[in-house]
Parts: C-alpha cells; sequence; structure tokens
C-alpha cells in the first residue's frame, strides 16, 4: 500500500533522511538506496510517496521512495 508524506529531512554526506507521513505519526527514516530514482537528491518539503517495510527491533522505515509529480509535468512526460 502507497502512503505519502513530505521529506523533513535529508543529510547528502549520510545518504539518509526522514518523510513525515500526510496521515500523522512519527517521521520515518529512509536511507538512498530506499529511493525509487537513486540519482535524485530529495529535498525539504517535497512530496513522495512511499512504502513501509520494519527493520530489527520492530521500527517502521519508509522504503520505494518515489517523488510525486504535479499534474503539468505528468501530462508533458507522457507527451514526451
Amino acid at each position: 500500500m502507497t502512503h505519502f508524506g513530505t521529506i523533513k529531512s535529508y543529510d547528502t554526506g549520510k545518504g539518509a533522511g526522514t518523510i513525515t507521513p500526510e496521515k500523522g505519526g512519527e517521521p520515518l527514516h529512509f536511507a538512498k538506496a530506499d529511493l525509487q530514482q537513486e540519482g535524485q537528491t530529495p529535498s525539504s518539503g517535497q512530496r513522495f510517496g512511499y512504502e513501509t517495510s520494519q527493520v530489527d527491533g520492530g521500527k517502521a522505515r519508509a522504503v520505494n521512495l518515489q517523488m510525486e509529480q504535479g499534474k503539468a509535468e505528468q501530462a508533458a512526460n507522457q507527451q514526451g
């Protein structure tokens, strides 16, 4: 199930950050390897879709992050 949230912080040096779920709750950690497009650098305030996964100790983390595109950007990408 895809959830949505906004990037709270991202440290390019560590390659890790946190995302705040739109539906509330604690920010979730993620790593650069969790991004669908590892070449992009997320920045604070960007909206991403993501899934959750449990890690050791039962803490949830965000995985399979994919940046949400605006409608105009989606249309331009579909047209080529």
